[in-house]
Order: structure tokens, then C-alpha cells, then sequence
């Protein structure tokens, strides 16, 4: 059996995590591992998880506060070695270039379609 792929979910929001949670679930493609979550509310704890290593994909709101998801992906992007694959959720579609300043490979606008945010995982963790 293969280990679990580790997807770190950023919110401030308990709600936003449960619904990026909710909308990828546990095993989305069978040609991956099922996926484990680590939720995280502050961004210390992101890079506490991150510096630890074993994280295969971070998600991060980037209306998360007080530290937006973009900030946190530019520091990440900044300061990580090995820094795994990041998906920013964006406040609305045109905020796509502000993921692209933060160094994030993909960005997702709320409301969460799960659909577009289970398939950008998903083809992130396949390449």
C-alpha cells in the first residue's frame, strides 16, 4: 500500500478548511495515493509543517487573516529549499496575477468549485 500524500490546508476560516477538505475528499483519483490533510490556522504553523518536510502539496486561502494565503506563498516560495507544489485560493478570478507574483503553480477563486479544485490537485501531484 502506498503512504498517503500529505496536502496541507491553510485557512483562518475553519469553514474554508472544511470545504477544500470536502471538495477533494480522501481518494479523488486512483492513480494517486489517498491523501492525508494536515489543517492549519495560522501561518507559524505552516511553516512549522513545512520546514518539517513531508508536505506534498500546500493550499492556501488567500483570504486567510492576518496573513493572506499569497504573502505566505511568497515567503515559501522565498525561503524553501524544497518547497512542494501550491495552490492559492483567490478572492475572485482576476486576482490569478497576484497567485503568479506569490510563485503559487495554481490558483482557485471562492467560491470552491470542486470540481476545478480537485482537478488542479490532482494534475499538480501527477507531474
Amino acid at each position: 500500500m502506498n503512504d498517503p500524500l500529505r496536502i496541507l490546508v491553510y485557512s483562518s476560516n475553519a469553514n474554508t478548511r472544511a470545504d477544500v477538505t470536502t471538495a477533494i475528499g480522501k481518494h479523488p483519483d486512483p492513480e494517486l495515493p489517498a491523501f492525508e490533510y494536515i489543517e492549519v490556522a495560522s501561518e507559524p504553523m505552516v511553516i512549522h509543517h513545512l520546514d518539517a518536510g513531508g508536505v506534498d502539496l500546500a493550499i492556501l486561502d488567500g483570504e486567510a487573516a492576518p496573513a493572506g494565503g499569497m504573502g505566505v506563498a511568497k515567503q515559501l516560495r522565498d525561503e524553501l529549499d524544497n518547497c512542494p507544489p501550491l495552490v492559492v485560493l483567490t478572492g475572485r478570478p482576476d486576482d490569478r496575477w497576484l497567485a503568479d507574483w506569490s510563485g503559487a503553480e495554481a490558483a482557485v477563486s471562492h467560491p470552491i468549485d470542486p470540481f476545478v479544485l480537485t482537478s488542479t490537485v490532482t494534475a499538480l501531484l501527477q507531474s
